[in-house]
């Protein structure tokens, strides 16, 4: 099991693993509606750089099991584990994009950072996704009850226009990119793609902040109009000693659109 690109977190649930390289271990968490194929050109890049990087596709979305059942970040955070278990991996560095760094600031709390030794959190959704009382960042709920509402009528409407401002300019990507991006958010389960919106739109991870004891890089864009900076200085603020990175050229796909700032930071961090 552990030489799989598949592995079993519970009965006929599968997740898709891409595991690369040798050396120090990066577990990478992918963003809604994605898989681990969006970090592509983090993993060919830093596997020559000679670290081991692992991509979990998380229940629900590329090519893992989409079982009917719960999706919030409890569930996600007990997969992981599973996944970490399974592959023998420690002190490793928990990296998750979007609504995967949410995650991975939960497993903190949820698994008391369990075989993590560093975590980074890129564009996270975190610590709350959107605005409530104390809280005004974040996108307002309605909006989140807007994805809903298509996400139960017109899905692909939904993912092309997540997609129209996923980066910094509709046109910082190729045509191709976008319509890889497009193709990856439709492979997700429909079940998956709309309970994931709830949990997004009703977790609050505020408590949580104080639970992470381990050094925390957080990669943030200053242009990000699906999680705005103010999450990241809220972010480097509840976390002690967190360090802020902050990226000036890219939206929310700042691993792509600012790729070798985004990989030279991140090898730096992991050391």
């Amino acid at each position: 099991m552990k030489n799989s690109e598949f592995i079993e977190v519970e009965s006929n649930v599968r997740l898709h693993i891409r595991d690369w390289g040798k050396g120090k271990t990066i577990v990478f968490i992918p963003g809604w509606p994605l898989s681990h194929e969006m970090f592509e050109y983090q993993f060919t890049h830093l596997v020559k750089q000679g670290y081991r990087c692992v991509g979990i596709s998380l229940r629900g979305f590329g090519k893992s099991s989409g079982p009917w059942g719960d999706y919030n970040y409890d569930v996600f955070a007990d997969d992981i584990i599973k996944v970490l278990e399974t592959l023998d991996l420690n002190e490793v560095t928990l990296a998750g994009h979007s609504m995967g760094g949410a995650v991975s600031l939960h497993y903190m709390t949820h698994h008391k950072g369990a075989r993590v030794a560093r975590l980074a959190l890129f564009g996270a959704a975190a610590p709350c996704f959107t605005k409530r009382s104390g809280f005004p960042y974040g996108l307002e709920t309605a909006a989140v009850d807007a994805f809903i509402e298509v996400c139960l009528t017109d899905r692909p409407s939904l993912v092309e226009s997540f997609g129209k401002i996923f980066f910094h300019h509709e046109n910082t990507v190729t045509p191709k990119m976008a319509e890889w991006f497009y193709d990856m958010g439709m492979e997700a389960s429909p079940h998956a793609t709309l309970a994931c919106l709830t949990a997004l739109r009703d977790t609050d991870l505020r408590e949580e902040l104080r639970n992470v004891s381990v050094p925390t890089a957080i990669f943030h864009s200053r242009h990000d109009q699906i999680c705005p900076f103010h999450l990241g200085e809220a972010m480097a603020a509840g976390i002690e000693g967190a360090t802020l990175i902050p990226f000036e050229k890219s939206g929310h796909g700042l691993f792509l659109e600012e790729r070798d700032k985004f990989n030279t930071e991140l090898a730096k961090f992991v050391g």
